[in-house]
């Protein structure tokens, strides 16, 4: 069975191989025709362009490694079927379970693989790759304008808009919103222009021609000048025409992500949930207490913080939620603390060793306590440290005091307090509930979608082994089609899913593994009933199954026959 096994893997290496390249390739070719505009024309070296190119390709592999194992799957098991490989191995009492358990194994440790892939080096470039976009798009802003849209000039309180942009810096039916000048508002309309560097490689020089000025002073904002002209300049200062590297990003959006940061972002709103939804039970309460005493009742006191000032995927409380990134976090925390306990534990041994038959060091002296006498040449007073604990009443006036010789204290009793209504708690812990909810939906989606790409290489070949042993002479064009119509529904399950998520239709649960559990459950009917299906060389191939589908759908249009009594 060894031999047998090693034989069915062999034959997927190779479809896997090319399907893999194939795939990645294609993907890749198209991301770099939408993004090619963005870099032709930017006096790019060569170096740059190669790294977005390698930034491009990890989630470009995320999403064509299932794609290939499917391809792989069908691809093998036709060929080894269609040359009666299957029928040899059923008669000498090879089952199909046996023959595709080399095959789900495999595709395990591929899921496995993916999902440590997609945990730590798939964010990773995604970081990368948004803050290399970034800085790119800030070298040269003349060929990041868009026709028909305001377009801010660097950082600068500087906004054109062109109808035209050509890509010889020419711009057509030309609009300038110039707010630097906090004194005046100026805009200025050209019926065209052009745009250029300046000597110094730092400024941008816009040339206009047959135009006019208006500008409203903020002294006088019923005066109006206007100022026509043939040809005008116009600098706009600091922008610079080269490429500047950030050095640090801490922001991190959902797909920059790590698991372990996405499960900290899941608890965290998920503790501000259950605070918010704290609150609305207690206005309500105070809400049903006033209806029932008819006396006034004081608002409750609750928070008003639906965003956190923390940086995203930062440390966060335990959630109280089972969940599959809760069980992969405490793994990993659990193999690190393990690995950690290893190395303290071998780190003596070696120590040990190194120093076998060293004299031991001379131990060292004990702190001097107040009233011993120093040694001659030193002359300072040995002072014993005293710990004061953080939350100590100690701690917080030696705080206090800090606060107040830096800044003194308001009068807040002087200060005009703004009224809070009944109505108006029950409103904030309405909306401070919806946006933590949503906030956890976004980030337990994309928790879910690293995942659920994973496994899909399993799922995926419970469904193509079946497919492909009871249509052996579909060839490539079984392949195609199936792998198409496989790719479809899968993926459009992922993106319809993430909206429903959004919206809090579903739970990101569902949302994300909907399409993995149908096909899983299409996967395993067709492995029941392979059993059952025979296959020979006159049939099973790409027709027979074009006709079972169209008979699936077919509508019987025949008359039926009319009973005699009735006639």
């Amino acid at each position: 069975m060894k031999i047998i096994h090693r034989y069915v893997l062999r034959e997927h290496v190779g479809p896997l191989v090319f399907s893999m390249t194939a795939l990645t390739s294609l993907l890749l070719l198209n991301y770099i025709a939408k993004q090619i505009g963005n870099l032709v024309g930017k006096g790019l070296s060569a170096g740059v362009i190669g790294q977005f190119f390698a930034l491009s390709i990890p989630f470009t592999v995320a999403m064509t490694t299932p794609m290939s194992v499917l391809v792989a799957t069908l691809y093998a098991f036709s060929r080894l079927a269609a040359e009666n490989e299957i029928t040899a191995l059923k008669a000498n009492g090879v089952s199909m379970a046996r023959l595709l358990m080399p095959v789900l194994v495999a595709a395990s440790i591929v899921s496995i693989g993916m999902i440590a892939f997609n945990d730590v080096v798939l964010p990773a470039s995604n970081h990368q790759l948004r803050t290399l976009q970034g800085d790119i798009a800030r070298k040269k802003p003349t060929f990041g304008l868009r026709e028909q849209i305001i377009n801010q000039v660097a950082d600068q309180q500087v906004y054109l808009k062109a109808m035209r942009v050509s890509p010889d810096n020419r711009l057509t039916d030309v609009t300038i919103y110039d707010l630097s000048d906090v004194m005046r508002r100026r805009t200025i309309y050209a019926d065209s222009g052009e745009l250029a560097f300046a000597t110094n490689g730092r400024d941008l020089l816009l040339t206009l021609y047959d135009g006019s000025t208006l500008e409203v002073p903020r002294a006088e904002p019923d005066r109006l000048q206007r100022v026509k002209f043939a040809k005008n300049y116009v600098r706009v200062e600091g922008v610079a025409n080269q490429l500047e590297m950030t050095q640090s990003d801490s922001y991190k959006s959902d797909r920059e992500m790590s698991i372990c940061e996405l499960q900290n972002e899941v608890s965290r709103y998920e503790v501000e949930y259950a605070k918010s939804k704290a609150d609305l039970e207690k206005a309500l309460q105070v809400v049903v207490s006033e209806a029932i005493t008819g006396i006034p009742a004081r608002p409750p006191e609750i928070s008003t913080m639906t965003l956190l000032n923390v940086s995203p995927g930062s440390a966060a409380p335990r959630s109280r939620n089972a969940s599959i990134g809760r069980a992969y976090c405490d793994l990993l925390a659990r193999a690190k603390q393990f690995a950690a306990r290893r190395s303290a534990s071998l780190v003596p041994s070696l120590y040990a060793a190194e120093v076998q038959g060293a004299s031991p060091p001379p131990p060292m002296p004990p702190p001097a306590a107040q009233g011993t006498v120093l040694p001659q040449g030193n002359t300072q007073a040995p002072v014993q440290a005293t710990v004061v604990p953080v939350d100590s009443a100690q701690a917080r006036a030696e705080r206090d005091s800090l606060l107040a010789a830096v800044a003194p204290p308001r009068d807040y009793a002087n200060l005009q307090q703004m009224p809070v209504t009944l109505a108006g708690s029950i409103e904030n812990a309405r909306v401070r509930m919806r946006d933590n909810q949503r906030f956890v939906n976004t980030a337990a989606v994309e928790l879910h979608k690293k995942f659920a790409i994973s496994v899909a290489c399993t799922v995926f070949v419970l469904v193509g082994a079946p497919i492909a042993l009871r249509f052996p002479r579909g060839g490539v064009g079984l392949v195609i089609g199936v792998s198409l119509v496989i790719f479809g529904i899968y993926y459009v399950g992922l993106i319809a899913g993430e909206a429903v998520a959004d919206r809090a239709i579903l739970t990101p649960f569902w949302a994300m593994w909907a399409a993995n559990i149908l096909l899983t459950l299409v996967g395993l009917v067709l492995l029941a009933r392979m059993g059952r299906e025979s296959a020979t060389s006159r049939g099973g191939d790409l027709g027979e199954l074009l006709e079972i589908v169209r008979n699936a759908f077919r509508r019987d249009r025949t008359p039926k026959p009319v009973p005699a009594e009735v006639r």
